[in-house]
């Protein structure tokens, strides 16, 4: 009976685990600058549209993962940004609006700012805590091709080492926190007269 409780306690305790996920909090550009007022971090844009069948696909995937989600929500403000909105942004005194192009392609002129005039979905925009653009990255990335991306902006590795060096020797997450678990032995704290203390 108590190997059955504790089995149950168990399944209880896994399965909260694998369904409480923290999904990434994501902001507008407005929210994202607010925030940047009372504790400044980089941003990450996410520039999407609707339609864009790889932007869903990114979302589904690289987007749920744990430990993506994690790294975001504590590293960076996390933009969404449709690149087809109707509503203005203002920013650093200018106003971005919607362009109507009829029956061609029509985009928002933020969007255009910050991909640097090349709309492309989904693109991700990294930008520092001062509001500079690092980099965009147009095109889907896999979960383990965004962790290394991220974490190269994140822990502002681009700053002094060259991209081709941190990715041929980039260590991932679930191998990094692996290795830190083994290097920490836990000793169990035991009673006095098992110590060998009497």
């Amino acid at each position: 009976m108590y190997k059955t409780i504790l089995i149950i306690i168990f399944s209880a305790f896994l399965a909260s685990q694998v369904t409480a996920q923290a999904p990434v909090k994501w902001y507008t550009f407005e929210e994202a600058i607010e925030l940047q007022k009372v504790e400044q971090r980089k941003i990450v844009i996410d520039v999407f549209t609707e339609w864009c069948g790889w932007c869903k696909r990114m979302d589904k995937s690289t987007f749920q993962k744990n430990h993506i989600a994690n790294y975001l929500n504590e590293n960076y403000y996390p933009v969404k940004l449709d690149a087809e909105q109707k509503e203005d942004i203002n920013f650093a005194g200018q106003n971005f609006s919607f362009i109507d192009k009829g029956k061609g392609r029509s985009y928002h002129e933020f969007a255009l700012a910050v991909t640097k005039g090349q709309l492309s979905y989904p693109t991700l925009v990294f930008i520092d805590e001062n509001m500079n653009i690092i980099q965009s990255i147009p095109g889907f990335r896999t979960a383990q091709e965004f962790e290394i991306i991220m974490t190269y902006f994140g822990e502002d590795q681009h700053k002094s080492v060259p991209w081709s060096s941190y990715q041929s020797e980039y260590v991932p997450m679930r191998i990094k926190f692996k290795h830190d678990a083994a290097k920490k032995e836990v000793k169990p704290v035991m009673p006095a007269k098992f110590n060998g203390n009497k």
